[in-house]
């Protein structure tokens, strides 16, 4: 592992976790594995971030607004905090997207921190050059994130055991194409067993 990496969490929401109102299969079970993630960053003093969705209550991309997506992730409500069983860092940065009511906001890179900072100003300031990526869901903002992270020049290291997705098929598709893209897929156990 480069001195010079971060974390990524993407999405890690109520909304997105099993009884949520846009729920990923299972996306709850990576929580433990990630926590090992974040243990192990933090040990290390490697900067973790994670992201959220941070929508207005009306949105183009809300169904109702003529979007594509039920409502979700509204700012300020119990759905769009961060999963209560993630031990994230205090020093943890994040990233709020989705703001905006007239775009969709997938990737991460659209993202700002509280001071409006967006992610890629964040990792040139930290000196990151490789970002270690799981989260939600792999089919929609883990893949533009991971696309993006390699267009503006990061290495990926994507978290297999750490990524859940909304569709199986479109799911192995995706990782499918983070992979020619670029990114390597990697496990916790295959990182750290030496």
């Amino acid at each position: 592992m480069k001195k010079r990496s971060a974390l990524l969490i993407v999405d890690l929401q109520n909304d997105f976790c099993p009884s949520g109102a846009l729920a990923v299969p299972d996306g709850d079970s990576i929580i433990p594995v990630l926590n090992r993630y974040i243990d192990f960053f933090s040990k290390k003093n490697f900067p973790v971030f994670a992201s959220r969705d941070w929508h207005p209550e009306k949105t183009k991309h809300f169904k109702e607004f003529g979007g594509k997506w039920p409502r979700h992730c509204i700012q300020n409500t119990r759905g769009a905090e961060i999963h209560p069983d993630l031990k994230l860092p205090k020093d943890t940065i994040i990233l709020s997207k989705g703001m905006n009511p007239e775009e969709d906001s997938y990737s991460v890179f659209q993202a700002v921190d509280s001071n409006g900072e967006n992610l890629f100003t964040l990792l040139n300031s930290l000196g990151v050059e490789e970002l270690y990526v799981g989260g939600l869901a792999i089919d929609y903002c883990v893949k533009a994130s991971v696309l993006d992270a390699l267009k503006n020049g990061f290495r990926v290291k994507l978290l297999m055991d750490a990524i859940k997705g909304v569709n199986e098929q479109d799911s192995e598709k995706s990782v499918e194409e983070m992979i020619r893209f670029g990114a390597e897929k990697v496990t916790f156990q295959k990182l750290f067993q030496k």
